[in-house]
This record gives structure tokens, C-alpha cells and sequence, in this order.
């Protein structure tokens, strides 16, 4: 087993990953900015190094510095959490260059998943359902391009090959409009991602999104545990995730959790990792991989018992993984509200100080969060501040016991997303399941 770990992330998730460390005897090294120098993993960790100021350019995402830290406490591998360096190929590969274990995929699968072009090719080859599309690159053929529009049918919607989290797409519902969506999207693209490859898919109206939650060992294995429904969001963003996803039926989630499976021992997968599908009419469609945890795991592990970070730190240390897919069994249902610091209504971002924090309770809740009464909320990273997670044994006792946590939570001095929650907990459309992609903001007048 891994030695020392040095943890290259902050806030909840950071907390998180310390957590499965102590439980198997490693010792932690926490990294942090000069405005996190009082989160609660840093307060728990055994070593802790400052690698910078405020500003993620010049910490978190500093690549030098999170190596030099590593090489000053001795550690033996490098944990990225989600977000910040989690999927960036250069760091990972630096970090082995440099003597140490990243936990998560090799730097060849991370470039392979993140270019969605080469990571579709893939797919396909390995038999996993895709969104119809250009099956490449577009070139600067217009006459070609109208053509794949026509074959697909319109709207159809453009992407970077390097985007990702709802950035580098446009949708195209007409061929008067498609010259004009192209050239943008590709300007746009090569100025964000540095890579100005695009390609077209056609445009499902009213998806929803389901992912798949897998695991691979460096010994060829590989699991699916199950699906999460991430279907309510805003401009991307998931704000509500449920394990399993209403309406999937145990032969459907077997058949694409195979392909899944199977993709990952294709392509030399390691670590934990997500499929993320759209699925409308009863069709599913890849879209991309996360080669990461992700912020909703804990759905997954509350209905499959499995600690997915534990399972992450054994990987990494060489072992085979701890399960077979016979032994994986989908339990229950568990509900996750993502809790940021923001206004309800205008989201706008709400830092500040907590002057009163309470954590609900009971059977079957689950808090992920590093806030404490007293802590100081920076302006200068993402919103969330934690989150709440309810199981019980059916759909609705979870969604029960998710309205009754929301009651009891308290989070003075700063605005959060409580509210908006527990109107989302009365929806008559949520409690019934199956809502699509658009629906929040819809709901919410955005669209």
C-alpha cells in the first residue's frame, strides 16, 4: 500500500480523499493556496505545503509547485481529486516522469478521452453506442459539411474536440445558419482549448443524461457499478445526481455497463472513471469520458457499498480490484443536492463567513462538505461547499429523507442553494422521474 499521499485539491472533495487515506494507514500531505491555509484537511493532514496565492493559476493548476511539494515531504504518489489537474494529461505524465504515482489513468488515456474526436473512434471500435455524427474531424469542405448536416437531419450541434463542461458547442437548426456556427465554434475552440478541431453530432432535444460509474486495475480488469441520472442542471452544471437512474431496467444497465467494461480493458483503462451518456427513447449515446472521480460518486457507493476512493488508492498501489461484477449489486436508491455558495435566485456567487453551521442527521444521510462555523468562504474558487446526500430503500423515501436534511441544515452568514433544492424536492415532475436535461431551466425561466 501507498505510503504517503499528497492531496493536489482543496475543499470537500480534498477532505474526502484524506478520509479513505487515514482508513488505510497512509499518511496525508496536504497542498494549499494562502486562502485555504485554514480547511479542515489541511488542519487533519500529517504535512502541509503552501504552494502559492489566491489565484488557481498560480497554485492548484501550478504544476512545479505541486511536484516540489511532493519532492519535499517525500511523497510516493499524487491524488488530483476532480477539476484543477485531474484530466490534464501533462500533469499526470510529469508526475510519473518524476518518480511518483498518479492515481488515476496513464497520461495516453487521459489524451486519448479528452480529445472527444479520438475518444468517440474508440467507442466505436469497442461496440459503446454514440450520437450520430460526422465519425471525425470537419474540414474546411462546406459543401461536405452540408452534407453531414443533411444526413443527420437538423438541429445538429457543433463541439470542440477539446471542450468539455458545456464549453466549445454551438446547435445549428438550419443549413442558413451552419457556415456561420462552424467557423465561430472553431475560432472559439482553438482560442480555448489550443486545439481547433471540431466535429457534429446530431442534436437530441430532450435527453437525459445517465452516466456509468466503472473501475480497472492495472491487471486488466474491469467493473461497471451501475448508472447515476444527472439529468438537472443549469448551463451544464449538475445540480441534483441519483443512483440508480429511474426507468433503467437491470438488463439495459447490463448491456451498456458490459460495453463500458469492455471499452475500459480495450483502451488499458486504470482507476476510477465515467461514461457519460444522453439517453432518449430508450436509445443510449455516448458523449465522453471522465477520466476522474467524480463529484457525485457517493450516489454510486451508498446503493453499491463500495468506496470508490479506497478502491482508487488500492489500484494505484498495484493491487487487483477488491470486487468482481457478480458481486456488485445495486441496493436502494440514494439522491445527491450539490450545496454551493450562491444566491438562489440570480447564482451569483455568495462568499463570506459562516457564523452558524449544523449538519443534518439521521439514518441514511450522508454530508461531504469542509465548512465549519467560523470558516471563511473565499471569493476566488467554484461555489460548492459541499454536499447532501439521502438513501433509503426506494426512490421515494430518499427523496423523504432528503426534504427532512434540507429542514434541518443550517448555513448562516453566507446565501446558498438550500431553497432552490427544496423546491426541487416538491417538483411533481422530479418526484416522478425521468426529466430531461432542459427541464431546470425551464423551470427556471432560462430557456
Amino acid at each position: 500500500m501507498l505510503s504517503k499521499v499528497l492531496i493536489a485539491n482543496r475543499g470537500e472533495i480534498a477532505l474526502r480523499i484524506l478520509r479513505a487515506c487515514r482508513e488505510l494507514g497512509i499518511n496525508v500531505v496536504a497542498v494549499h493556496s494562502t486562502a485555504d491555509r485554514d480547511l479542515k484537511h489541511v488542519r487533519l493532514a500529517d504535512e502541509s505545503v503552501c504552494i502559492g496565492p489566491p489565484p488557481s493559476n498560480q497554485s492548484y493548476l501550478n504544476i512545479p509547485a505541486v511536484i516540489s511539494a511532493a519532492e519535499l515531504t517525500d511523497a510516493v504518489a499524487i491524488h488530483p481529486g476532480y477539476g484543477f489537474l485531474s484530466e490534464n494529461a501533462d500533469f499526470a505524465e510529469q508526475v510519473e516522469k518524476s518518480g511518483f504515482i498518479f492515481i488515476g489513468p496513464r497520461p495516453d488515456t487521459i489524451r486519448l478521452m479528452g480529445d472527444k474526436v479520438s475518444a468517440i473512434a474508440a467507442m466505436k471500435k469497442a461496440g459503446v453506442p454514440c450520437v450520430p455524427g460526422s465519425d471525425g474531424s470537419l474540414s474546411d469542405d462546406m459543401e461536405n459539411n452540408f452534407q453531414i448536416a443533411h444526413r443527420l437531419g437538423y438541429p445538429v450541434i457543433i463541439k470542440a474536440s477539446g471542450g468539455g463542461g458545456g464549453r466549445g458547442m454551438r446547435v445549428v437548426h438550419s443549413e442558413a445558419s451552419l457556415h456561420n456556427a462552424i467557423s465561430l465554434t472553431r475560432s472559439e475552440a482553438a482560442a480555448a482549448f489550443g486545439n481547433d478541431q471540431i466535429y457534429m453530432e446530431k442534436y437530441l432535444e430532450n435527453p437525459r443524461h445517465i452516466e456509468f460509474q466503472i473501475l480497472a486495475d492495472s491487471h486488466g480488469n474491469a467493473i461497471y457499478l451501475g448508472e447515476r441520472d444527472c439529468s438537472m442542471q443549469r448551463r451544464h452544471q449538475k445540480v441534483i445526481e441519483e443512483a440508480p437512474a429511474p426507468g433503467i431496467t437491470k438488463t439495459l444497465r447490463q448491456k451498456i455497463g458490459e460495453r463500458c467494461a469492455q471499452a475500459c480493458s480495450e483502451i488499458g483503462y486504470r482507476g476510477a472513471g465515467t461514461f457519460e451518456f444522453l439517453y432518449e427513447n430508450g436509445e443510449f449515446y455516448f458523449i465522453e469520458m471522465n477520466t476522474r472521480l467524480q463529484v457525485e460518486h457517493p450516489v454510486t457507493e451508498q446503493v453499491t457499498g463500495i468506496d470508490i476512493v479506497r478502491e482508487q488508492l488500492r489500484i494505484a498501489s498495484g493491487e487487483k480490484l477488491s470486487y468482481q461484477q457478480k458481486d456488485i449489486h445495486i441496493q436502494g436508491h440514494a439522491i445527491e443536492c450539490r450545496i454551493n455558495a450562491e444566491d438562489p435566485e440570480t447564482f451569483l456567487p455568495s462568499p463570506g463567513s459562516i457564523s452558524l453551521y449544523h449538519a443534518p442527521g439521521g439514518p441514511g444521510v450522508r454530508v461531504d462538505t469542509h465548512i465549519y462555523t467560523g470558516y471563511q468562504v473565499p471569493p476566488y474558487y467554484d461555489s460548492m461547499i459541499g454536499k447532501l446526500i439521502a438513501y433509503s430503500d426506494t426512490r421515494d423515501s430518499a427523496m423523504a429523507r432528503m426534504r427532512t436534511a434540507l429542514d434541518e441544515m443550517i448555513i448562516d452568514g453566507i446565501k446558498t442553494n438550500i431553497r432552490l433544492h427544496q423546491s426541487l424536492l416538491t417538483d411533481a415532475n422530479f418526484l416522478a422521474g425521468g426529466t430531461n436535461i432542459h427541464y431546470l431551466e425551464k423551470k427556471l425561466g432560462m430557456s
